[in-house]
């Protein structure tokens, strides 16, 4: 965490996703100083640096790659700047709502797509003549689905369809309003739906997902050894070797390989092993997109991070309710029926259920980071060190990521 430089500019990443529900792009959520970010854009090399080597990388299948970046620009920064040296591939540059659509802002629109830049319209209002012009230009049209109403989307995509646009919808909040827009022939989907779990009624923690509460159980009692911990992770062999190819992986920068389970505790300690196993705990089945386990271990390291610079007690634990914040989501149950059946101390279930404690009071400062909301923030530390805390997590998430799935 030492060597992270501290940025003058908050900034959060959210997924853009395809009906596959696959990451194809991320929006940038930011605010400097003064309550802006893209101003200042052309003069911090730092910022642009930090913007194209962590928020826009992402892991999949075991390796890393970059994605573009919406990018929200002013008609001020359009009109009155020369645009950084932004790479083509890297951004998609997407205008507002309150544009004012004026001649010379269409001219300059044009322009940026002649030079091949791709770009989004976002905020559309299908009442108002002024981004009749722009419907033309832009390659990627956001529809906030909220906003317009599920039922008049229908009759507005058919007056669209000449456009021959990529539509991106917005703020889809639940399972539900994902399929109903995939049934509309969305491209692209934003918000949080993928947050929000599916609940079956009366279902049991399965498969392997067994083993592993078995291993935290016995890792929560007083007089447990390496020995005894090790004996009942051996109960699924494959989850032993997945666990110790983590532990030796790049994440971890260990000078020595470890070989057994027994070795790795007795070498690291119990509360390191208590985070491996549940870092598979959240690891995603088929059904599930690698995101939400990414968010998952964001989630976590940024919130044991957050508890070691405010001096927080037991860090490790902040780590586990961040983690343990959408296990729901990953297994389609309450929070409620999960606490009944996860072995954890009852301050950490109350945190998960009621958001209560330091370590729910943390967990929704992460929260609201994520979620871009960063005048939620508490001035428990200076602002920057939010960024820095959210920027380090992603890069770990990355890594423990990759080492999980290669």
């Amino acid at each position: 965490m030492a060597e992270e430089q501290q940025l003058q500019v908050l900034m959060a990443r959210q997924p853009v996703y395809t009906k596959s529900q696959d990451v194809v792009a991320f929006e940038l959520l930011f605010r400097d100083s003064d309550g802006r970010f893209v101003e200042g854009l052309k003069d911090d090399e730092a910022t642009l640096g930090v913007l194209l080597g962590t928020y826009s990388s992402i892991a999949k299948g075991g390796s890393v790659k970059a994605l573009p970046c919406f990018l929200k620009v002013t008609d001020s920064f359009l009109l009155n700047n020369d645009l950084p040296e932004l790479p083509k591939q890297s951004f998609v540059l997407e205008l507002l709502g309150h544009s004012n659509v004026t001649p010379a802002l269409i001219a300059r629109v044009k322009d940026l797509a002649r030079q091949g830049y791709r770009l989004a319209l976002a905020d559309y209002d299908p009442r108002d003549p002024k981004f009749e012009p722009l419907l033309n230009i832009v390659h990627v049209l956001k529809l906030d689905i909220q906003l317009l109403g599920l039922d008049n989307i229908p009759p507005l995509l058919q007056k669209l369809r000449p456009y021959q646009l990529e539509l991106l919808a917005d703020k889809v909040e639940t399972q539900d309003e994902f399929r109903q827009c995939l049934e509309m022939g969305f491209a692209l989907y934003m918000g949080y739906f993928l947050s929000k779990p599916e609940p079956v009624k009366g279902k049991k923690i399965t498969g392997n997902k067994v083993v592993l509460l078995q291993v935290l159980t016995e890792l929560q009692r007083p007089n447990a050894t390496a020995q005894t911990i090790e004996q009942v992770a051996l109960q699924d062999p494959a989850l032993t070797y997945r666990i110790l190819k983590v532990v030796n992986s790049a994440a971890f920068n260990l000078r020595r390989e470890i070989s057994s389970l027994s070795h790795a505790i007795t070498l690291l300690g119990i509360d390191q092993i208590k985070r491996w196993v549940l870092l598979f705990l959240s690891a995603a089945d088929k059904r599930k997109p690698d995101e939400l386990t990414r968010n998952m271990l964001l989630r976590g390291r940024m919130c044991e991070l957050l508890a070691e610079m405010m001096g927080r007690d037991e860090p490790i634990n902040h780590f586990i309710v961040g983690l343990l914040s959408q296990l729901d989501v990953l297994l389609d149950m309450s929070m409620g029926d999960l606490m009944d059946q996860v072995p954890l101390q009852q301050d950490m279930k109350e945190a998960l259920l009621e958001r209560s404690h330091s370590y729910g009071e943390l967990l929704m400062q992460v929260e609201y980071y994520e979620r871009g909301e960063f005048d939620k923030l508490s001035r428990l530390l200076d602002r920057p060190f939010y960024e820095v805390a959210y920027r380090h997590s992603l890069n770990w998430s990355q890594q423990v990521l990759q080492a999980m799935q290669g």
